[in-house]
């Protein structure tokens, strides 16, 4: 029998383990943020999808740019279609390639672009229709848990609020309306 003195090390080296963990996966959230986010927000200007749709799929769908398909194929999205994986890897994907992470963000954008709630949507920054439209359309082959999972990182990572602009060298704008 094990007694709580034998077993304290195991529980703080698993505590140690998981607030490391913890921290890893924050980082890893930011930095795929802070990487992708200039990208995000030309590609939500010139489609009229809000920002917090693209960039939540893409964290759920990549795995915050770590899944094999955006590491191998470039695809942040689980589209699917050809590669070449099985010539050069010996990997069997139904996932398609990209030339570049951007060609995968552009693309699924059009996906988008071409569905019929589109028009209705379009330019409506509340990401909430945007998402509940998407599950709609067999864009995930389990829609209820897609749309959870994406709705939740959006949430988690505040993709629904503005990421504040720290170099920003304009002056506040006055409030008077004089200047």
């Amino acid at each position: 029998m094990k007694t709580f003195a034998s077993v304290v090390p195991y529980g703080l080296a698993l505590i140690i383990h998981l607030l490391f963990f913890q921290f890893n996966l924050s980082a890893q959230q930011s930095s795929f943020r802070e990487k992708y986010q200039p990208l995000v927000d030309s590609l939500a200007a010139v489609y009229k999808i809000p920002s917090a749709v693209i960039l939540g799929v893409a964290v759920i769908e990549s795995g915050n740019g770590t899944s094999r398909n955006s590491r191998l194929l470039h695809n942040f999205f689980g589209i699917k279609g050809k590669n070449n994986l099985l010539k050069t890897k010996g990997i069997r994907s139904s996932y398609k390639k990209y030339s570049s992470d951007t060609a995968s963000f552009v693309d699924f954008c059009k996906l988008v672009e071409r569905k019929k709630f589109y028009p209705t949507l379009a330019g409506n920054p509340d990401y909430r229709p945007w998402l509940l439209a998407l599950s709609k359309t067999g864009y995930s082959e389990v829609p209820e848990t897609w749309h959870k999972l994406i709705t939740g990182a959006i949430k988690r990572n505040g993709l629904d609020k503005p990421k504040e602009n720290k170099t920003s060298q304009l002056p506040p704008k006055p409030s008077n309306g004089n200047q």
